[in-house]
């Protein structure tokens, strides 16, 4: 079972409608986590949702207690919680980019994705990830082409992976693509 955890966010049910395509989904509110279906899930994603990380501490918990036993899965919002956890700053951008389609470039970090394949994505965010950051096991792997703002994440030891765009977006070019590789990942 594939368990969304949606921070009330428009676009939680277009990522759940997503998801679904891959297995048994279900979703519930970050303050009203039902445990029994979370300890049974596979995998586990983290809506997008308005404000910052720091506004969600249910979600970090969940983050902490499942990491590495769990796949986690991380889109806008939920990445930047990843990150957060891993002790990323998560600052304000000069320009919101809210409806705004980007280039988005692979770099060759990526263990899932094939390198310096451009890809086209839809980004609804106004924080981004504040550079430089460093971590063990977690890997910027994608960045936007025009703003060299850090889009992706994958940490294959832990199964932790996000996306700073959209997926579920209609701006974003084979979206379903991406989710079922990092589902096969």
């Amino acid at each position: 079972m594939i368990y969304v955890i949606d921070h009330e966010d428009s676009f939680t049910y277009n990522l759940v409608h997503l998801f679904e395509n891959f297995g048994q989904t279900y979703v519930s509110n970050y303050f009203n986590i039902d445990k029994k279906k979370l300890d049974a899930c596979k995998i586990i994603v983290f809506s997008p949702g308005p404000g910052e990380p720091s506004h969600y501490p249910e979600t970090q918990k969940i983050y902490y207690q499942y990491r590495g036993l769990k796949k986690i899965i991380g889109i806008c919002l939920g990445y930047q919680q990843i990150l957060y956890a891993e002790k990323g700053q998560i600052i304000p951008q000069k320009k919101i980019y809210h409806g705004y389609q980007s280039r988005i470039k692979v770099l060759r970090e990526s263990l899932i994705f094939k390198p310096n394949k451009i890809l086209i994505g839809g980004r609804y965010h106004s924080l981004k990830l504040k550079e430089p950051f460093s971590s063990k096991t977690l890997k910027i792997t994608m960045r936007c082409v025009e703003t060299n703002v850090a889009m992706a994440i994958e940490d294959t030891i832990n199964s932790v992976y996000g996306f700073q765009f959209h997926p579920d977006s209609f701006l974003t070019v084979d979206g379903k693509f991406l989710i079922q590789k990092i589902l096969q990942a």
